[in-house]
Order: structure tokens, then sequence, then C-alpha cells
């Protein structure tokens, strides 16, 4: 009998498109060697051009998600995504406090506040909670420079700035910060800036030109968890996720009639369905 893999718990919505949200997630960690499960926060409707809407599920409910997982199956490490509301963001933070989701067990948040297209997914009194409850009990805090402008009110245009931006999110709390540079659309190279309080780290990659990059910061986030539940140091789980979403863009492909999805096929092997039987 084969060992369990490692296990990855997504806290997300999901994509009616199957491009981000929990589908990207889920995708990732499969293509990444980990066993993913997940605790719905919120289902949307979406497709290619956008979100026309979203139902919340229940705090109480996705509480017991967690719970469900990791007293039975056990987590090995966790990740959020869109958390939807103060009150969801509250639940999971009790839930995981008492379950050592982000003190043992790493956490990585992905603060979603808005999809690629700009549509709302986070309220104005769900920022506050993201930055006060949640935040500081984050082992990693993944944000694009969109949501460095609504955590911190800074709107980065330099490498500088995303020291700066660095500096005042890990003053909130979270042990590791990682502040993307895929938004700087005039820098000809993508940086993203780790910060731990003292040393920076900067992961240089090239700049992908592609329209197609929904799912591209939840994709990225799920590798970097996939590589902490494998049990890899911080710098070396980022850098593993810098380069699975460097391919994934690469390897994006036209889907629908608007944004594309950022692309796992990557990781596969050659299709093999013509040799079966």
């Amino acid at each position: 009998m084969r060992a369990a893999p490692p296990v990855a718990l997504t806290i997300a919505g999901s994509d009616s498109g199957g491009g981000a949200g929990l589908q990207a997630d889920l995708r990732t960690f499969t293509t990444c060697g980990v066993h993913g499960c997940v605790a719905v926060t919120a289902v949307t409707v979406q497709n290619s051009l956008g979100v026309t809407g979203f139902v919340q599920i229940p705090p109480a409910t996705v509480a017991e998600q967690i719970r469900a997982v990791a007293t039975d199956i056990g987590v090995d490490a966790a990740k959020t995504g869109m958390l939807a509301s103060a009150v969801i963001i509250s639940a999971v933070v009790d839930v995981c406090d008492g379950l050592g989701i982000g003190t043992s067990v790493p956490l990585v948040v992905d603060p979603v506040a808005a999809s690629m297209h700009g549509d709302a997914l986070l309220a104005a009194d769900a920022l506050v909670a993201l930055r006060s409850q949640l935040l500081p009990r984050a082992t990693l805090v993944t944000p694009n420079l969109d949501e460095v402008r609504l955590l911190i009110g800074l709107d980065v245009q330099s490498r500088a700035q995303q020291r700066e931006a660095a500096l005042a999110l890990h003053a909130l709390g979270p042990r590791w910060v990682l502040v993307k540079g895929g938004h700087l659309h005039h820098d000809p190279e993508c940086v993203d800036l780790l910060y731990d309080g003292r040393d920076f780290t900067a992961f240089t990659g090239p700049r992908v030109i592609t329209p197609h990059t929904h799912g591209g910061g939840d994709t990225l986030a799920a590798a970097i968890t996939s590589a902490l539940a494998r049990g890899a140091p911080m710098p070396a789980a980022v850098r593993y996720g810098k380069h699975y979403i460097e391919q994934a863009v690469t390897h994006a492909y036209p889907l629908g009639s608007g944004v594309g999805p950022v692309s796992p096929f990557w990781r596969l092997g050659p299709d093999v369905i013509g040799d079966a039987g």
C-alpha cells in the first residue's frame, strides 16, 4: 500500500469557469504532488468575462469544513483565497487558532479582494478584519500590487516602493511577506520580493506577455503552499512557486470570450489516450 501524500487545504471560493479560486488551487495541488482538501467560502457566478454574482457559505459551515478535514485527514499546509466577509474571516481565524493552522501548520494568505476584472470580492469591513485578524496569523501573505494598495494605501510604482510595501505589510504581523511584481507593467522583468522582517530576497523572472492570466495569484499561492506541505523552508517554497507560475503563465490558454487561465498542464506527461486499450 502506498503512503498518503502530504495534504494541503484551501479555504476559498469556487470559480464556475474553473480558472481561479479553489478549482485553480486543487489542480495546482495535484500537479505539485499533494492531496487537496477544501473549505468552500463562497460560490461565485463567473466566466472568462468576469464575476456576475456570488453567494456566501454560512460562517459556521466554513469553520466545520476546516475542522472536519483537520481532525480526520490532517493538514500539512493551508491557504486562504476569497473569504468574502468579515464574519467568515472571524470564523476562519477562530477555528484555525484551535487547530494550530498558522502556528504549527503553515498558513499562506492570498488576500483576494477583487477579481482580475475589478469585481469586488471583499467588503470594506472584511478588509479591516483581514488586516487585524488574519494577517497577524499568516505564515506568508502574497498580495499583488492592487491588494497592497487596498491593505496599506500605497500605490507601488517601483521596486523601491515594493520594499516599502513589504516593510509596512510585515508590521501588520505576518511572518513572511511576498510582494508580487506582476502588475508593475513598465518593469521588463517580473520581480517578487520576499521579506521576513530582516532580509529581502528578490525572485526575478521573465515577464511573459499574454492576456491569459486568470487564476495566476491563486496558482502561485497554491504552489507555494504545496511546497510548504512537503516540508520546504519558505525561501525554497517561494522559489518553487515562482518557477511553477512562470511555466503556468507561459502555457496559458484562451478560454471563452475573455481572459483565459494560466495552465497546470505543463506538469503533465504526453497525452496517452490514443495508446489506451
